[in-house]
């Protein structure tokens, strides 16, 4: 039972729960970058470079083939198209977190409090320091 309790209380911990809602919520973003980028940036670039779809761009190391017992083989492929897609969807989702953490950053940062005051007792001895001076 000392396992149980102690998983328990591990998962119940304050960032175990807020990295399980980071996660999901990350997939999600990843749902929503995907798309975007597949249906929305990377169609207009494909129609500028000349009509090109990038997901089906690929290098045909071999075509595919009917073998000698009448089965299909498959073509190797290489698929990067689907390789500058998620390159592309890297570069958004980075660029996504460099923003929440630059504004988090910016949340957090200590404001510089202006310095207090000078207490009666240095302002007294200033000003005999000031006196004798003379």
């Amino acid at each position: 039972m000392g396992m149980l309790k102690e998983f328990r209380e591990f998962a119940m911990r304050g960032n175990v729960i807020d990295l399980a809602v980071g996660v999901v919520i990350g997939a999600a973003f990843g749902k929503i970058v995907t798309a975007l980028v597949e249906k929305i940036i990377m169609p207009p670039i494909g129609l500028l470079i000349g009509g090109i779809d990038f997901a089906k761009l690929a290098w045909v190391l071999a075509p595919a083939r009917v073998g000698a017992d009448g089965k299909e083989i498959p073509a190797v492929v290489i698929g990067y198209g689907d390789f500058l897609n998620t390159l592309v969807q890297f570069v958004i989702i980075a660029f996504a977190i460099f923003l929440v953490v630059k504004l988090i950053n910016r949340l957090h940062k200590p404001q510089a409090a202006a310095p207090a005051a000078p207490s009666e007792e240095v302002l007294l001895l200033r000003e005999i320091r000031d006196s004798l001076k003379k």
